[in-house]
């Protein structure tokens, strides 16, 4: 009994031994209990999937007020300083009007700011270059600075900022057809209420197959050089679906609705002979605005911005809002209409006496 055992000890750690010098089981194309898989190039599709996790920055929970901080992670920004011709000093009244009494509640401090001068006309034609994208703390959206690739445009016209789409980065070229379609863009097109007529209706011939005309294959070309990302186009000319930001009411104005963070609209019809374009908001109303107006075309930039976490209430003073006190908590000759609050007031509703409308 004794023997078979130190026999096996010893047939036991002799296996060890030669599994040790012998080479990996990987390398002979043997295969073990537990195989060893090849993990190779990562797909577009698995990056992806392994951005999901790691959408926002978040901390070591060191002291409480990190605990829950949550910040989306936008590694695209520009870290440095912005455009100094391009800004102006943001003078804070503090929720004051001229005589000095409160009329707007709950604001005052906060850090200092400065008002970046973003371009909604965007009336400057031609190809303008995308330097940087750009934080911007007046707005939730994020800005960009392109730069006018025209040699003949001098001083702030060769600089601006505008809103930043969805996508958009450093080294895109960017576009504004705000004064029309210009000459020679699409070969055999013109920007003209006639053409795109004849580019909507269809002609069937004789054996029932409908028939593709010049028009609708130039106003085709032209949608595929104008409908991109960050350009500026007119109602008219861009084609149902599209998603959309920064639309204007008027035709010669500035982009008015759809501004926020990851908002945006959507183009749903146009009016077959009319002069109007159906248009959904984010709030889901269907407006009709004059296909004369410009829209940018794209999503807003920073749509994560929505699901962000401050973590500690010093960081919305850093904001600019004072706290937010309920007209309930306060004392009996301080709230809100210096009402006499009684007990009889926090009764539930349907156990309340009759009285006047602002005593509830």
């Amino acid at each position: 009994m004794f023997t078979t055992q130190c026999s096996r000890t010893l047939l036991r750690s002799w296996l060890r031994s030669q599994k040790r010098l012998a080479p990996s089981t990987t390398t002979l194309g043997l295969r073990n209990y537990a195989t060893e898989v090849s993990i190779g190039p990562a797909t577009s599709v698995a990056q992806s999937l392994s951005r999901a996790s790691t959408l926002y920055k978040t901390y070591k929970p060191v002291t409480p007020s990190i605990r829950h901080l949550r910040r989306p992670l936008n590694p695209h920004l520009w870290e440095g300083r912005p455009l100094r011709e391009l800004t102006v000093a943001l003078r804070k009244k503090g929720g004051r009007n001229n005589t000095g009494r409160i009329t707007i509640r709950h604001r005052g401090g906060g850090h200092r700011r400065r008002i970046r001068l973003v371009d909604f006309s965007r009336n400057e034609s031609g190809p303008h270059d995308v330097v940087r994208i750009e934080y911007d703390p007046n707005r939730s959206a994020h800005i960009a600075l392109i730069k006018n690739r025209n040699p003949n445009v001098e001083g702030l016209k060769k600089w601006s900022y505008i809103l930043a789409t969805e996508g958009l980065r450093a080294g895109d070229v960017v576009e504004s057809f705000k004064q029309g379609i210009p000459d020679g863009l699409v070969p055999g097109y013109t920007d003209s209420k006639q053409e795109r007529v004849k580019a909507a209706t269809k002609t069937v011939n004789t054996d029932g197959i409908v028939e593709t005309s010049s028009a609708s294959l130039a106003l085709g070309v032209l949608r595929s050089l104008t409908i991109k990302p960050g350009n500026v186009v007119p109602l008219r000319l861009i084609p149902p679906g599209t998603i959309i930001n920064s639309v204007a009411l008027k035709p010669e104005g500035r982009g008015i609705l759809v501004r926020s963070a990851g908002s945006f609209g959507q183009v749903v019809s146009h009016e077959e002979g009319g002069k109007y374009t159906h248009v959904k908001l984010q709030s889901g109303e269907v407006r009709k605005v004059l296909q004369d107006c410009c829209a940018t075309v794209g999503k807003v930039s920073n749509p994560l911005w929505k699901n962000r976490n401050l973590g500690k209430a010093g960081r919305s003073r850093w904001l600019g809002r004072r706290p937010k006190v309920r007209g309930m908590a306060m004392n009996r000759f301080v709230g809100p209409s210096m009402l006499l609050f009684t007990a009889a007031h926090r009764r539930p509703l349907q156990m309340r006496s009759p009285s006047w409308w602002w005593a509830w």
